[in-house]
């Protein structure tokens, strides 16, 4: 969902909020596997359950109709990614979200055709910095994956 502040918006089924310091975060260079619930940190659940969220459909908690998946920060790219966030305002409301140029290095770690996807249209329609992307792929190792999707 963050690719919207920066493209047209995307086909997405659920909003993605990464969580810091989470006890599910094993620091694996691959996302998590999401075949478990939607939120199994006790401290998260109490405090959504505290809020009147207590439905959760699959791997998302339904939250003013919109199905949120808590994710840890699973590896070092997106540990960097939460800390460089830009605050934005949505509707009158603060909400960090994560750079563009690191949207694209996340899509690459992540693989997938749909992530393959989103870097080309990010690529068309962000304003990404090529110097500061340049940099995170290559902190990263993901310059020669930016390469083959990009050629």
């Amino acid at each position: 969902m963050g690719a919207t502040f920066y493209t047209e918006p995307l086909l997405t089924f659920d909003l993605d909020v990464f969580v810091v310091g989470s006890p599910n975060c094993s620091g694996a260079v691959s996302a998590p596997s999401y075949n478990e619930s939607a939120v199994t940190d006790r401290r998260y659940k109490d405090a959504l359950r505290g809020r009147g969220y207590l439905k959760e459909e699959g791997e998302c908690v339904l939250i003013e109709g919109v199905p949120v998946q808590f994710l840890p920060a699973y590896n070092p790219l997106v540990e960097e990614a939460l800390r460089e966030a830009q605050e934005i305002m949505y509707e009158d409301v603060p909400a960090r979200v994560l750079r563009s140029e690191h949207l694209v290095a996340i899509c690459l770690q992540t693989g997938r055709n749909k992530d393959r996807e989103r870097v080309r249209i990010l690529r068309e329609q962000a304003k990404l910095d090529q110097n500061f992307l340049a940099d995170v792929l290559r902190r990263h190792q993901l310059e020669d994956k930016w390469k083959l999707w990009t050629e």
